[in-house]
């Protein structure tokens, strides 16, 4: 309905076709109308049903369902209209609907006894642009196979429906694709515009489900046998909206889809979004006329009164929204929670009943006399066919009529009230309050997932009941030994209380402290103290865990006195307690944890005495047991304990071992470890202290895994090369020696006798000599990847032996041996000969006479300072091609203008080699 201003017209109501001469109907006026809008049906329509989501309308006739989509016209700037397009037609065989319900593409028919539920999924448009496409389903002849085939309906069937016989087909629930053997037909007929971006559909089946009469009951008729109140319930995403055109709009975020349907005497309640599955049934005191389904309640009619239950709707929205529910992170009552009845009030004549918002609005008529008499059963209406639906027409006047509009309790309200009422069965039914409680709960979060709350004080309300409630159903599982305990922990994590405020809780529900912690709380703070929450405990709280862990779980005091949260723990009351406990079950954690608290103390003497109890290597490994006495963990940040530091400045190899025992078992990744170290030694992350390149080089002395050995290797090699090149010493002695390394490690490899060679030729390195020896013993040995460590080489000079001896063997292990002779003959032809010997070998052997040898001709021809150096190298070079080439060979290898008499030996040698052979 558009009301509007109009100028001209007189009469306040204008009639038009859907889709005709809008235009005309709105022109320049002053008064209000109201429009009302005819749809053209060539069948007449038995029952319609209106999209919650978007407001398309569903219109059920016999053989057929018509689609009428709601569109916003824009007439000018200021004049926005609704108007309706006929746009798709269902036709379903032998189906004469009943009622239709119709939501976000999810459509359900019911007849006198039977439902089904189809979806309507959009698929890319055909190239043809065919107007017409179906989705058939040849039920019958599967159903062959499936055994059922004489469920389907037939004509032979309905033969024998007579007067003398009544034809029962036996009841039968199909979920998913088996709905699709229920042996209903359905093909889709498209009759919109041809347009780009029209859309076309396929069907698919979500569940056929079919019932049969009680026949057990004497009195028998179509009231007593047939299906009313189907409705399609869509729930949100829990306070979605969006921003458009600089205002803030509700925009409905779809999450779940819920179909419920009922029988006189029992409900159904369905959820049919991604899981297909039954909820809920409802049984019924009495007869029920109507129902009505909304996010919190069933409300349901009989006769004489209003019932109203609980739903379990919010429960399974809950589920599709948060996958982090039913884990240690939240929880939710479940789905499977028995329905409660909570209140029925009495009425005289009930007829019919609907909702909105938080009204009941009912239609009575209190004329007992009016009410239809029995009648003669009839055996027709227990057929699922029928020709047509006959309406009574109604007198003139009838007296008796009355409308109700009842408002229904606040939830807030009714929240209070189930909390207070669950009070009386703390002591004496436990599952009873939790049950009480969880409806208060899954009430709070069904107001909570309606989208247009919003950002409101009544929203801010319910999120507090929420958390409320949350703190409740954690005090009843942290209090009560029942099987469900581990819930305690996710639902005071939603609740958001401190462990402090927990604590003072429960405290205040022990009366006069003489019972027992549960399990519930001994499993919520034994998970809690694991938590990285900026939050420490007072002195008497402390206190108070420490008692509780010394009672219930003393094996876990270790665990528990390294929480963050323990930080104010008197160390002397829990050293008291740890030696009583060593005393039942003596462990090297134990030790390790009373080395810390006597340290805590001040008590080297105690500290000392601990740690003598056991050798370095298990000390090391019991600290896998309990990794936060090294390291704790702290807004997102590794940070070093009391005990580590105290470690550093007297045991770093103690130490190293221990942070090398909790990566070999996964208690602590590579990054986490350098971030540990940098920060332990108060480094910023751009330098790297030697206490951890100790830790690399005894992780890879340990053998790494093959995923981080690379990694391992580059560290250490470019921080090898790094200080080389800033000549900066390491700031605090190294743990290993290049030997040790040498003799532990095969990716430390021998020094070659070349490399030797060049450091005896040139003083000793003054600043770091062991940082050069290891990194030309990783160079030298199997396992460095050159080419990542070739950026680096920039920053070291080729102007010492050092530097030199660096870059001719990354140049060398990266095959470029004409480079590195080069190098040598530029800046340490002494040298040259001994790398020849020892490099070029084999595959290589041919570069002494192809690259060495004419390099050495043309080098000898200038007198400078090398001459005699090089001079000896052309002759040991000339000696040793003479052994491997042949005569004439050696003769083609010698330069032309070369001096005879100094070749000539070479050649007698090679001539004598010849001779000899």
């Amino acid at each position: 309905m558009n009301w509007r201003c109009m100028s001209t017209e007189n009469t306040r109501v204008c009639v038009r076709m859907v889709g005709h001469k809008i235009e005309e109907s709105y022109n320049e006026s002053s008064k209000v109308q109201m429009s009302i809008m005819e749809m053209p049906l060539s069948d007449p329509p038995l029952c319609i049903s209106c999209c919650p989501v978007n407001g398309d309308l569903l219109v059920g006739c016999k053989n057929k369902l018509v689609m009428f989509c709601l569109k916003y016209l824009v007439l000018n700037q200021d004049l926005t209209v609704l108007d309706f397009e006929l746009s798709l037609i269902l036709h379903i065989d032998n189906i004469t609907p009943t009622e239709v319900a119709f939501c976000a593409g999810y459509i359900a028919v019911t007849t006198e006894l039977d439902v089904l539920i189809l979806k309507l999924e959009s698929v890319q448009k055909s190239s043809d642009n065919t107007e017409l496409y179906v989705n058939q389903i040849r039920a019958a002849e599967k159903l062959v196979d499936e055994g059922i085939k004489d469920e389907v309906p037939s004509a032979f069937s309905s033969q024998l429906e007579t007067d003398d016989f009544v034809i029962c087909q036996r009841p039968m629930e199909l979920l998913g694709e088996e709905s699709r053997l229920c042996g209903i037909l359905v093909t889709l007929e498209s009759v919109a515009l041809a347009k780009e971006d029209t859309e076309c559909f396929q069907v698919r089946y979500l569940l056929f489900r079919r019932f049969t009469p009680d026949l057990s009951s004497f009195v028998f008729s179509a009231e007593e046998a047939k299906l009313h109140s189907l409705q399609l319930l869509p729930m949100y995403q829990t306070g979605s909206f969006m921003t458009a055109n600089e205002n803030t709009t509700a925009k409905k975020e779809l999450l779940s889809v819920f179909c419920f349907f009922s029988l006189p005497h029992i409900g159904y309640l369905y959820t049919i979004g991604n899981l297909i599955e039954l909820l809920s049934t409802y049984q019924y005191s009495e007869k029920s006329q109507q129902a009505v389904l909304t996010p919190q309640f069933l409300h349901v009619i009989t006769s004489n009164s209003l019932q109203c239950f609980t739903v379990r709707c919010s429960a399974a929205a809950a589920r599709e929204e948060d996958l982090y529910i039913d884990t240690t992170m939240k929880a939710c009552p479940p789905v499977s929670l028995d329905i409660c009845a909570l209140r029925m009030q009495l009425f005289i004549g009930l007829k019919t009943i609907c909702h909105f918002s938080n009204h009941i609005i009912l239609l009575t008529k209190a004329d007992s006399e009016d009410i239809t008499g029995r009648r003669k059963p009839s055996r027709r209406v227990l057929s699922r066919k029928a020709d047509s639906v006959k309406l009574k027409s109604p007198p003139e006047s009838e007296p008796g009529w009355n409308l109700y509009i009842v408002n229904t309790i606040s939830t807030i309200q009714l929240y209070k009230e189930m909390v207070e009422y669950s009070k009386t069965y703390e002591n004496v039914g436990t599952e009873s309050c939790i049950h009480l409680l969880s409806e208060a709960h899954l009430l709070v979060r069904a107001a909570l997932m309606d989208p247009s709350l919003m950002e409101s004080e009544e929203r801010e309300k319910l999120l507090a009941a929420f958390r409320e409630s949350c703190a409740q159903l954690g005090d009843c599982y942290s209090r009560f030994d029942i099987k469900d305990y581990h819930l305690a922990l996710p639902y005071y994590k939603m609740s958001g209380l401190s462990i402090t405020e927990v604590l003072k809780r429960i405290d205040s529900l022990v009366e006069g402290g003489t019972q027992k912690y549960e399990k519930g709380f001994i499993f919520y703070l034994n998970h809690s103290l694991y938590e990285d929450l900026n939050e420490e405990l007072s002195k008497e709280s402390a206190a108070k865990v420490l008692q509780i862990f010394h009672l219930a779980e003393p094996n876990h005091l270790p665990h528990v006195l390294c929480s963050p949260f323990m930080k104010n723990v008197c160390p002397g009351m829990a050293m008291e307690i740890l030696q009583e406990v060593e005393m039942i079950m003596p462990s090297v954690l134990l030790t390790l944890t009373k080395a810390a608290m006597a340290l805590k103390m001040g008590d080297l003497k105690a500290y000392k005495n601990e740690l003598d109890c056991y050798t370095e290597m298990r000390l090391a490994c019991g600290f896998i047991g309990e990794p936060r006495l090294l390291r704790q963990q702290r807004e997102g940040r590794i940070v070093p304990t009391e005990l580590a530091i105290h470690l550093k400045e007297t045991q770093p190899g103690f130490l190293v071992a221990s942070m090398l025992a909790l990566h070999e078992n996964n208690k602590i990744e590579l990054e986490e470890a350098d971030s540990y170290f940098k920060m332990l030694c108060g480094k910023n992350e751009d330098t790297t202290p030697q206490l951890l390149v100790d830790f690399w080089e005894a992780l890879l002395v340990a053998g790494p895994e093959r995923e981080i050995l690379p990694e391992l290797l580059f560290k250490l090699t470019s921080q090898y090369i790094w200080r080389l090149s800033r000549k900066q010493l390491p700031d605090s002695k190294p743990l290993k020696t290049t030997e040790d390394l040498i003799n532990s490690c095969n990716h430390y490899g021998l020094i070659f006798p070349w490399v030797t060679f060049m450091m005896s030729l040139g003083p000793a390195c003054d600043k770091n000599p062991e940082d050069l020896s290891k990194v030309q013993s990783l160079l030298c040995g199997p396992s460095v990847d050159v080419a990542s460590v070739l950026p680096f080489l920039e920053l070291l000079s080729e102007d010492s032996n050092d530097g030199l001896s660096v870059h001719v063997l990354c140049t060398t292990r990266a095959g470029e041996y004409e480079k590195s002779i080069d190098k040598l003959l530029e800046k340490c032809p002494e040298a040259l000969i001994p790398y020849a010997q020892h490099e070029l070998k084999d595959e290589n052997r041919a570069l002494w006479w192809n690259r060495l040898l004419p390099e050495l001709c043309k080098r000898t021809r200038y007198a400078g300072d090398d001459y005699s150096i090089l001079l000896s190298s052309l002759k040991e070079t000339l000696s040793i091609v003479a052994m491997e080439l042949e005569l004439r060979d050696f003769l083609n290898v010698l330069p032309d203008d070369g001096t005879a008499a100094f070749f000539l030996p070479h050649l007698l040698q090679c001539s004598k080699r010849k001779t000899v052979t």
